[in-house]
């Protein structure tokens, strides 16, 4: 699971993809299982933008 590193949208967006077809393959991110698909995305989000160094935004 190598992720890209850097710090623009495209990257980003590139991981999170690329964790969630790791969530759909085989059920799990890394060394946890997040039970629905949603969750598997916001733990997604979390990993892609902790990579790149970035704080998530406030509403």
């Amino acid at each position: 699971m190598p992720l890209r590193s850097g710090r623009s949208r495209q990257t980003i967006s590139a991981n999170i993809k690329r964790l969630v077809h790791e969530w759909e393959a085989g059920g799990h991110i890394g060394t946890s299982h997040p039970a629905s698909r949603s969750k598997a995305v916001k733990q997604a989000v979390a990993i892609a933008l902790r990579k790149a160094g970035v704080a998530r935004r406030r509403r």
